[in-house]
């Protein structure tokens, strides 16, 4: 994860992901993933975004940027330990007509001044040396009944061809759910991205802080 400690060093991930800024958002749209992100927070039209939203580990935005497409009002705070990658996620932000705070923070550093009534995390559980902790530090910074959105990598061949630049690991669907509940949050519904590199990559899942 970009917010703990990781086979990788922090700062060498960091490094990584300054590195891999300027062409990391037109590469997540080539491949996929922000129509698979938007697919996954649109699913079921009856649920909210909520009105104070964090996106932890937001990369360049693009699971923000689905969120804004999704419901552009209320607020939304962009949480990324690589500046590089948090100056393009207010950049698109900021294109789409949304003013999102910014915190370039670890989430185990990171405080808020009010709890969260949603939750956002794309491919940041797997490069947590302890993702339960991590879990929990998202359920702590959220109010009681808020929405988490989480997409974390499932073992696939695919992953094992990423593994050699980003050394993050995978988890079936049981494993998930077990960790989620040691943390304070319960499963609620899960999603199947429908096709290309997310269909093989990745599995999304949806829980209510408890």
């Amino acid at each position: 994860m970009r917010n703990l400690s990781s086979p990788i060093s922090t700062k060498q991930l960091d490094q990584k992901y300054d590195a891999a800024a300027p062409g990391w958002a037109d590469k997540m749209r080539l491949l996929g993933y922000f129509d698979a992100y938007l697919g996954f927070l649109s699913a079921d039209p009856s649920m909210e975004m909520g009105g104070n939203a964090l996106d932890v580990g937001c990369g360049t935005g693009a699971f923000a940027e689905a969120r804004a497409v999704v419901q552009p009002k209320g607020r939304i705070t962009l949480l990324e330990p690589s500046v590089k990658m948090l100056q393009q996620a207010k950049h698109a932000l900021s294109a789409r007509g949304i003013d999102a705070n910014t915190s370039h923070s670890r989430l185990e550093d990171f405080q808020a001044s009010k709890p969260f009534d949603c939750v956002m995390a794309a491919h940041v559980l797997e490069h947590c040396t302890n993702p339960v902790a991590a879990l929990r530090q998202m359920r702590n910074l959220a109010e009681p009944g808020a929405t988490l959105w989480l997409v974390v990598s499932k073992p696939h061949w695919c992953n094992a061809i990423i593994w050699f630049q980003w050394r993050h690991r995978s988890y079936r669907p049981e494993a998930v759910a077990e960790m989620l509940e040691k943390a304070g949050w319960q499963l609620t519904a899960e999603h199947c991205f429908p096709a290309g590199p997310p269909s093989r990559t990745s599995r999304g899942y949806r829980a209510q802080a408890v």
